[in-house]
């Protein structure tokens, strides 16, 4: 997969499109650490960690599917949009508990139907039909996590900044010189304040 590493985004989705199914796997694995950076950021709004690291691949395969070089701006930024839609849609369900818990969901590349098909193929279209609301929306979890940050001790902000680059909090742990327990600590004392902050605005 090294001949990958010097393609763009957009030149290797066209290869897909030809037909190099070895690509899916290349850029679901190119792009999982952003997912991983949005799942930790909406998990400490309101959600389960590994539910929401799988709802933002499922949107990040559907920015694959669905990327129109003609009319989008670049592939990074459609795949930004259809991962932050996916997570923010799931963390809106599951707050108003609307639907069934998300570890019910099947394999994402189990197959489905009488075709076989992987069930990935299968998902309704994302339509970006409202980007501008998106990004405001984004820009409200932004604002929200900095006040959330005013809450925190210096110790629990250093937690927060690397839970939100992705690393787990046993990682953390390593690159503080803390306890796995401590990291632990933090992170639910970190989700409580939130919730605390979330609950008065």
């Amino acid at each position: 997969m090294d001949n990958y590493r010097n393609l763009s985004d957009e030149e290797l989705i066209g290869a897909l499109r030809d037909g190099d199914r070895r690509i899916m796997d290349y850029i679901l694995n190119k792009y999982k650490p952003l997912v991983l950076r949005k799942a930790n950021a909406m998990y400490l709004i309101g959600g389960d960690t590994d539910d929401l690291i799988q709802e933002g691949m499922i949107g990040l395969f559907k920015a694959i599917r669905d990327y129109r070089e003609e009319k989008e701006t670049s592939f990074f930024h459609f795949a930004e949009l259809c991962i932050n839609r996916q997570l923010y849609s799931a963390v809106e369900a599951s707050n108003r508990k609307k639907h069934a818990p998300l570890n019910t969901y099947v394999s994402f590349y189990s197959r489905n139907g009488e075709e076989g098909k992987p069930l990935a193929e299968t998902l309704p279209t994302d339509v970006m039909d409202d980007p501008e609301q998106l990004m405001i929306d984004q820009e409200s979890v932004r604002l929200f996590l900095e006040r959330a940050r005013d809450s925190l001790s210096p110790m629990e902000r250093t937690v927060l900044d690397e839970s939100l680059a992705g690393l787990n909090y046993r990682q953390i742990a390593e690159k503080l010189g803390k306890s796995p327990k401590a990291i632990d600590n933090a992170l639910s004392r970190i989700k409580a304040k939130i919730r605390q902050v979330q609950g008065g605005s």
